[in-house]
């Protein structure tokens, strides 16, 4: 018999131990049925009980993977299985050992007997797996009580007492070369206050954490509450700054769309932990039945919001998934990416290709014939877009045009495009050529009758483009971290929740609508610059200044999502808003509109393209730069960080 155990020397010796127990077992069944010792009938009863039903345990427990197991690391899984094992012998086992013995002579097995037997074998076969369990946590434990007391283990209090802290918990228990030992938990429910979990007490709540660290000598907060939101995380920080101690955090749920928890996922608090929304419930399942087996597209798929898509997109089983980018770096990386996580169902196809291109657009769609497009590929740079507007055209409007053409004729059934907050009375080019790109596909949905539908937010976090990678890099050179305006507030998203949210909106759309993903607040940027000032452990004003540098042509202090006229409504989800009426904004003759800007940025006509923009999209203003305000002496210096002052961002 071939063994495959995870410890081959400790699961041989387990074999080698249930050869001998379970007719020991078997005896003392005997003894226990008959008050003395077996002999005569009895004797040879059990010599038949044992010997049929010891191999067909040894048979079982292999086939079964009971040999396979690391039985250090056994769980309530484990000891289910084994007890399934023993009873689907015995199962097996009885009967045969029943016949056997009514044919041959002189042979006694009193029906009670395999009853009885039944759990001196679950004793026989649990008990040396469980002592090697026992023996391997207490020298376990014994080596942390060994290194604590060297001073070698780090001594953290995990806050979240869930189930995320309970995983921390024990795999930081079951690996002491991690080097922490778990010395209590906080939890904001009283309930479970006192309550022990692997070992470690229930302490208190966030508001203990001053007293607790300073009682047990902490020297790090883990936070693992990952669906938090931002503002209890920005209070759980705010203590652990005050109290002088490390603090470690577990991704929030849209990072941690597996639903697996480890230790190697805990990082330092980011800016993005602050900002954290409570998670939102998404209909996956309807998600999944509209790109399941389905060819889908991805444009823009190198791209921060276009390569998310694609990561999310491929859990749902396509049939096929077709990256298409211009940066061919962008794509390689993705590509490599996916490529290691793909199911087998799902073929990846990359495609380098720049979508002003129509006949290269037609040749690629005629080829690989999606039937479900997200247009992620766009210019959103303001302040270049600006020193560069024919780029903006013709990449922006006129990329979506040929996309939307390709679709049409090769029967794509949704296309879904990405825009922006900008888009809404915009004041610059960016944000323009995007609102004629929403229009293009409202003109393409009522002309088709398909589900071509646009999808607006505003910045995300942790993007390419995103002021947050700015900042890391200012920050890191020591300063100053460059501010436009105090008063320049902005919409933010985390990319996975953004991307989530615009797959759920593709299920919605029927076509020509508009859907608004819920930013939540506005957010001011130089509040996001003072945090990540001092999660960088700086203070400002002593480490780094910060400094305004006036608004950059096009930009404007607030955003808005909403066009005058739309009509915008609830969805069936919560943070999913949409304009039905969006279509009806259509100005006459968009497509000979089209071809005057086609010409004027062919020709580089800065002027004919800008009058353009402003006939095709009439709320377009370009404005003129807004006052400095100066900001408060206290503002410029340290000020209060974003979790201490009552912006309500959730």
């Amino acid at each position: 018999m071939k063994l495959i155990p995870a410890s081959p020397l400790r699961n041989r010796y387990l074999f080698l131990l249930d050869i001998v127990l379970l007719p020991l077992a078997a005896y003392l069944s005997f003894w226990v049925r008959l008050d003395d010792l077996p002999a005569g009938t009895a004797l040879a009863g059990w010599f038949v009980l044992a010997v049929i039903t010891t191999p067909v345990h040894i048979v079982l427990f292999q086939r079964l993977g009971i040999y396979s197991r690391y039985w250090r690391y056994a769980s309530i899984d484990e000891l289910l299985m084994l007890i399934a094992a023993v009873s689907l012998a015995m199962i097996i086992a009885t009967p045969v050992a029943f016949v056997v013995a009514s044919i041959t002579p002189l042979t006694l097995v009193p029906r009670s007997v395999p009853i009885i037997f039944f759990f001196f074998g679950l004793t026989a076969t649990i008990g040396p797996r469980l002592l090697a369990r026992l023996l391997w946590h207490h020298n376990t434990l014994k080596r942390k009580r060994k290194g604590d007391s060297n001073g070698t283990m780090q001594r953290v209090l995990i806050m979240g007492a869930g189930s995320a802290g309970s995983m921390i918990a024990r795999e930081l228990r079951d690996n002491p070369q991690l080097g922490m030992i778990v010395v209590g938990f906080l939890d904001d429910d009283p309930l479970k206050h006192g309550m022990h979990i692997y070992g470690a007490p229930v302490l208190g709540n966030r508001f203990d954490i001053p007293r607790l660290v300073h009682e047990y000598d902490a020297r790090c907060v883990i936070i693992a509450m990952p669906s938090a939101a931002g503002k209890d995380i920005r209070s759980i920080v705010e203590l652990c700054e005050r109290t002088n101690v490390k603090t470690k955090i577990m991704p929030g749920l849209y990072e941690l769309l597996d639903g697996k928890v480890s230790v190697n996922q805990l990082r330092n608090v980011q800016i993005e932990d602050l900002l954290r929304r409570a998670p939102v419930q998404t209909d996956i399942a309807a998600v999944h039945n509209l790109l399941q087996g389905k060819r889908v597209m991805v444009t823009g798929g190198g791209g921060s919001i276009g390569s998310e898509l694609c990561r999310q997109i491929l859990r749902a089983q396509p049939a096929e998934l077709i990256i298409l980018g211009h940066g061919e770096n962008s794509i390689f990386t993705i590509e490599q990416e996916l490529r290691r996580i793909a199911p087998p169902t799902t073929n990846i196809a990359t495609v380098i290709a720049d979508i002003r291109f129509a006949e290269r657009i037609m040749y690629i769609f005629e080829q690989y014939r999606p039937e479900i497009v997200f247009h992620a590929a766009a210019h959103k740079h303001v302040p270049l877009m600006e020193q560069n507007p024919s780029e903006a055209v013709t990449n922006n409007i006129l990329g979506t045009r040929n996309l939307l053409s390709a679709a049409i004729q090769v029967n794509v059934s949704h296309f879904v495009m990405i825009s922006s907050d900008k888009a809404v009375n915009p004041t610059n080019v960016m944000g323009a050529t995007k609102r004629v790109a929403e229009l293009l596909v409202h003109e393409a949905a009522r002309q088709s009758g398909r589900a071509y539908v646009v999808v607006r937010f505003g910045n995300v976090l942790g993007s390419r483009g995103s002021v947050l990678f700015t900042f890391k890099q200012q920050i890191a050179a020591g300063g100053p971290v460059t501010v436009t305006h105090p008063e320049m507030r902005r919409f933010f998203m985390t990319i996975p929740e953004a991307v989530q949210l615009t797959l759920q909106a593709s299920v919605l759309g029927q076509g020509g609508e508009v859907f608004v993903l819920d930013m939540g607040e506005p957010i001011r940027i130089v509040d996001l610059a003072r945090d990540m000032i001092e999660l960088s452990g700086l203070r400002v004003g002593r480490d780094i200044d910060i400094v305004f540098t006036g608004l950059r042509p096009g930009e404007k202090l607030y955003e808005e999502l909403f066009l005058e006229g739309e009509e915008y409504e609830r969805t069936s989800h919560a943070k999913i808003l949409i304009a039905r009426n969006a279509s009806q904004f259509i100005p006459h003759a968009l497509a000979d509109q089209i071809r005057i800007l086609e010409m004027a940025a062919f020709r580089d006509d800065t002027a004919i393209l800008l009058r353009t923009l402003h006939r095709i999209v009439p709320t377009f203003k370009r404005p003129s730069p807004a006052p400095m305000i100066e900001p408060k002496p206290h503002e410029q210096a340290v000020g209060e960080p974003l979790w201490r002052r009552r912006i309500a961002t959730d």
